[in-house]
């Protein structure tokens, strides 16, 4: 079988290119994450790749991790999958002792505590929000590659600080960083940065290494991560970036969509491919984002893979306080698992973490159990450790039963039972975790011993490959990035929410439509957006984002036909 067996027209025009510069302008669904692993695959069948010789870079470890294990299933192995971070903390780690003569710094593990501390140092009681806004403004400064006396001129103020003690509690954070032979996490990149480039030799022994780059994301590029890369790179071109600007939600952090929509321009010659087939969504989620996006820059034209003719109309439905909107969303959720539609399959998005509390609570109260996403990572729930160890432990001894008895014997041993506790609560937490540890072993390939699903885990765990909770997902739209579900709910479509009150200006209300585009291009089968007019308040409007989509595109329901009978 080749590599490039199973992708579409214009993902096998991608996979095909092996020599860069390329951009892959992928829509939300199209299939980037085949695209990139297939393309890296035929290079290496086809000789044009050494392994150890092509740096991925992501934005985040568990994409790393799914990167790694998606070229493990097509028999590569040994490409260096990291994110800009963990790629850059390896290049120092490795050159700092001999150019320094001593072991790189450590890591800064608590920004906040070390600012607060160059408070005391500068007689500063500052509180805990003003040192989280001080913090973030410092990642901003240096991602976007300003000099302390630079971003002072912009003239930011923070809580009761103004620019000049903004700027002197940054001096003092950097003073007592280098007084403890500490970097932050940006400055990991901006060490690393000014390694390659104060040293050719590291540059050279870098550019030997790694001949071929693949950027994830690349909409989500901050100045600094672009100048690394620059450096990585060298005078050559075999680079291949991966993104689509619809889809750039972190500004606030430093990225900067320009270097994917110029990226033709910085590269002359290069290879662009547009991928808008979409492989996850009905063609009435897709109407409803496409309107959302239209004439935007760098927006794609998402087109279905097929049609459904019976596919489920999006929905706007208008509730007239927020308690309301809570509860006619959890009796629809109600409604839909009582249908036969798995727990797992539904996702309520929002913008803030404040929506979700009403939310939980109306969901327990229709019985319904629920999943904040962002919370602790599965692997590091302590009950999810337990059930990992004790099935380790119980690899080694003689087994009694045959493999998906033995499991289900030691989660009994640790608590697991047949029935779930009511929804709602630490016990219910408990129980739909080890409940996902037997699942994991429900679907085992048959054959598979104590001892492979025992390694198996600690591989998932590693990767970052987490299994799905047999629960209703709760996230906001920054957290639900790169995840999908048949049916997602998307409540708060309101003035002030979404967009968020503070979001003033083209740019700012230009990235909270993306966030709505990426709530939007989350659903599969169906989408049902809300909003609360909070009749008990000033009052709220429906978002603009309501009226740019156009009532054509949108279905207004009334709340009681929300909760009427739902398709699965």
């Amino acid at each position: 079988m080749s590599a490039l067996d199973g992708l579409d027209e214009r993902q096998r025009e991608a996979a095909s290119v092996l020599r860069g510069p390329v951009a892959v302008l992928a829509g939300a669904g199209t299939g980037k994450t085949r695209v990139i692993t297939h393309r890296i695959a035929h290079g290496v069948e086809t000789g044009a790749y050494s392994p150890s010789r092509v740096m991925a870079v992501t934005f985040t470890a568990k994409a790393a991790g799914e990167l790694r294990g998606r070229l493990r299933r097509l028999g590569v192995e040994g490409v260096a999958a990291r994110t800009f971070h963990a790629a850059a903390l390896a290049q120092l780690g490795f050159f700092w002792p001999s150019l320094a003569g001593s072991p790189a710094p450590a890591i800064v593990d608590n920004k906040v505590r070390l600012l607060a501390q160059a408070g005391d140092l500068l007689r500063l009681r500052l509180d805990t929000a003003t040192l989280r806004d001080l913090a973030s403004a410092i990642e901003w400064r240096k991602v976007a590659m300003l000099s302390i006396e630079q971003a002072a001129e912009r003239g930011r103020s923070i809580g009761r600080l103004d620019p000049t003690q903004v700027a002197d509690l940054s001096r003092a954070y950097e003073t007592l960083k280098d007084d403890r032979h500490q970097l932050d996490f940006e400055d990991v990149l901006l060490a690393c940065a000014g390694m390659l480039e104060a040293e050719p030799r590291v540059a050279a022994a870098v550019h030997e290494q790694y001949r071929h780059f693949t950027v994830d994301e690349f909409q989500d590029v901050s100045p600094l991560q672009h100048r690394l890369l620059e450096l990585w790179l060298g005078d050559r071109g075999d680079l291949c970036v991966v993104g689509d600007a619809s889809q750039t939600i972190y500004s606030f952090a430093g990225a900067d969509q320009r270097y994917l929509l110029e990226f033709e321009r910085r590269h002359p010659g290069a290879t662009v491919v547009r991928l808008e087939t979409n492989y996850r969504s009905a063609e009435p989620v897709l109407n409803v984002a496409n309107a959302l996006m239209r004439g935007r820059p760098g927006a794609l034209e998402l087109v279905p893979v097929q049609a459904h003719p019976q596919a489920e109309h999006a929905a706007v439905v208008a509730f007239d306080g927020d308690a309301e909107e809570a509860r006619g969303v959890a009796a629809s959720i109600a409604a839909r698992i009582a249908s036969g539609v798995p727990a797992e399959d539904i996702a309520v998005l929002y913008r803030a973490h404040s929506q979700s509390g009403a939310l939980l609570q109306a969901l327990a109260a229709a019985g319904v159990a629920a999943t904040v996403l962002g919370g602790r990572r599965f692997f590091d729930m302590p009950e999810v450790r337990q059930a990992v160890q004790a099935l380790r432990a119980s690899a080694v001894a003689p087994q009694q039963h045959a493999f998906l008895p033995a499991v289900r014997d030691v989660l009994r041993g640790l608590g697991y039972t047949d029935e779930p506790p009511e929804a709602g609560g630490a016990l219910r937490d408990a129980w739909e975790a080890r409940r996902a540890v037997l699942r994991l072993a429900e679907d085992a390939p048959a054959g598979t011993s104590m001892r492979t699903f025992a390694d198996d885990l600690f591989a998932r765990a590693k990767d970052q490959h987490e299994p799905v909770l047999s629960t209703v997902t709760l996230s906001t739209l920054h957290a639900a990035k790169g995840l999908e579900w048949p049916h997602v709910y998307l409540i708060g479509c309101s003035e002030g929410l979404l967009p968020i009150s503070y979001a003033s200006g083209f740019d700012a209300i230009d990235e909270e439509r993306r966030l709505a585009y990426v709530g939007i291009t989350r659903a599969a089968r169906t989408l049902t957006m809300t909003w609360s007019r909070d009749a008990d308040r000033a009052g709220r409007r429906p978002s603009r984002f309501l009226a740019e989509i156009g009532s054509r595109t949108l279905r207004e329901t009334p709340p009681s036909a929300l909760i009427g009978a739902r398709r699965g």
